[in-house]
């Protein structure tokens, strides 16, 4: 049964991590009143709908033992410098925590937990959008949607993956590394989390780590000018409307003293990647030729008692499936933050925002389209 709450805005916010925050700013700095509970139902605003449980975007779930000190690219919400925290705080708390403060001095009622179960066009004068939640329908001119990854991790499919006998599990959902005292481990993933998931395990059990690309550690740090080059090199996919890369699986990984340590302790030894799955472990078909290690002898067979899965995740955009934004290339053409297609969608946090380095400046040109196309 529908809840009575639904009204008429200008704009719909989904999603309220580091992309929708700035979207957000942006708007109330374009004098739009924020719409929910405790406000006028008046037409006009905008309104923000999340579905996680509390503040902290996907932050509010990374794992326990990511220290500030270890967190790549946590940067600031637009207006709101980030407070000094203790470089040995939980990344999961100490952002939580900025981005809970951020939404009370903007006066945002987030509307959470919220699920958004499709947008849809229902024409009428303006031709407005239909946002359907579990409990209410907002009609809206607009939609800016910031719903990120974390809900969408990736499994990509290999022979005999469902044969494993043993564990497999995906990195979103890790825990602890003593959860895998005295069992094999094999990690799959090129990226940061692989790394960082290995250097955790190798103190309490063995790993072996396998990738699909050969790893690139780069000895300079994760700067301002590496990430702008790497949101170019991620922006001309979108353009082209094709599906995007990570940001991340463009920058390369910064050769940290932790990561040395790691290659010197041989933990940081990728193998190329297997060529099936069978019931206790992986396999490598003999003689065939690996892209990036030629002359490395892998083994034909590996036991491995778990395999977890650093594959990272794919946009969250399921609920935008009536709209048909998909184009043949199999992603949607974006002219920076802005759907071709259909200009009253405004995707942040995808393709080059998809991490923290362009999600602010995503958030402020998204709304910067709005307010001429809307003329607000």
């Amino acid at each position: 049964m529908r809840d009575s709450y639904g009204a008429r805005v200008d704009v719909v916010v989904i999603g309220a991590g580091q992309a929708g925050l700035a979207a957000a700013y942006h708007l109330r700095r374009a004098r739009l009143a924020p719409r929910g509970p405790g406000r006028p139902p008046a037409v006009g605003g905008f309104v923000v709908l999340d579905d996680a449980p509390a503040p902290g975007g996907a932050w509010q779930h990374r794992w326990d033992w990511l220290r500030m000190q270890d967190a790549h690219g946590v940067h600031e919400l637009p207006g709101a410098p980030m407070p000094a925290v203790d470089p040995g705080e939980r990344a999961s708390v100490a952002v939580s925590r900025y981005f809970a403060a951020y939404e009370r001095e903007l006066a945002l009622p987030v509307l959470r937990p919220t699920r958004v179960r499709a947008v849809r066009d229902v024409g009428g004068p303006g031709g407005l959008l239909a946002v359907e939640t579990e409990h209410a329908e907002w009609l809206t001119r607009a939609v800016v949607n910031a719903t990120g990854t974390w809900q969408q991790p990736f499994w990509p499919a290999y022979p005999g993956r469902e044969t494993f006998a043993g564990e497999q599990l995906h990195s979103r959902d890790f825990r602890s590394a003593a959860d895998f005292r005295g069992r094999h481990v094999v990690v799959v993933g090129g990226g940061t989390s692989a790394v960082q998931l290995l250097l955790q395990l190798a103190p309490v059990t063995s790993t072996t780590w396998v990738t699909r690309r050969q790893p690139e550690f780069l000895a300079r740090p994760f700067d301002e000018e590496w990430g702008r080059a790497a949101v170019a090199m991620v922006d001309e996919r979108t353009r082209a409307g094709l599906p995007p890369r990570s940001v991340v699986g463009v920058t390369g990984l910064p050769l940290t003293e932790q990561y040395r340590r790691g290659i010197d302790d041989g933990v940081l030894a990728p193998l190329p990647m297997f060529d099936r799955i069978e019931p206790d472990g992986v396999a490598w078909v003999p003689q065939v030729a690996r892209p990036w290690a030629p002359d490395r002898p892998v083994p034909a067979h590996l036991h491995a008692d778990v395999l977890l899965w650093a594959t990272g995740f794919r946009a969250g955009l399921g609920h935008l499936s009536p709209l048909g934004l998909r184009g043949r290339g199999g992603g949607i053409v974006m002219d920076g933050p802005q759907v071709v297609a259909d200009p009253r969608i405004q995707l942040v946090g995808y393709g080059p925002s998809a991490s923290t380095i362009g999600a602010g400046r995503a958030g402020r040109e998204a709304v910067r389209n709005l307010r001429r196309l809307l003329a607000l």
